[in-house]
């Protein structure tokens, strides 16, 4: 018997067993996103954005009904695929990440707990974040929209 194609395409290809725990990480992960908007200092972006992938890969419906709670969506608007990342936003998330980055460094090495490797490794970590910033969804130039038919 053929299955319907609809139910085929939602239907993830992740074992049965992985999907729950998939599900369950996502669940934690808004939980968590959702103290972040309240508790200063606790990230709520990055939360959601695990929880997105978890749903993603193991409840599509799951990830929908996030992005339509009203509470995330001044988080959330970068998971639109069709939505790229604006110049200021992108210029915000890299100051916000090498100012993190440069005090985590300065608070472990007057403390006395910053060994070489640690601190290359932690600046390695920040520039493929820088990278993966910069190339993140970008908005058209405005030559490059002028310029097509």
């Amino acid at each position: 018997m053929l299955e319907n194609p609809e139910v085929a395409h939602r239907r993830s290809p992740v074992a049965p067993a992985r999907r729950w725990l998939l599900a369950a990480v996502g669940v934690i992960a808004v939980a968590l996103g959702a103290l972040g908007v309240f508790v200063p200092g606790l990230p709520t972006t990055v939360f959601l954005l695990i929880a997105s992938y978890c749903f993603t890969r193991s409840c599509p419906w799951l990830e929908e009904r996030l992005l339509r709670v009203p509470l995330f969506a001044p988080y959330m608007r970068f998971i639109d695929e069709r939505r790229p990342m604006s110049s200021r936003s992108r210029a915000i998330a890299l100051a916000n990440m090498w100012a993190s980055v440069v005090l985590s460094l300065v608070w472990l090495r007057v403390s006395g707990r910053l060994p070489a490797a640690l601190a290359i490794g932690i600046t390695a970590l920040a520039a493929i974040g820088t990278i993966a910033i910069l190339r993140f969804r970008r908005a058209p130039r405005p030559e490059a929209v002028a310029s097509e038919p």
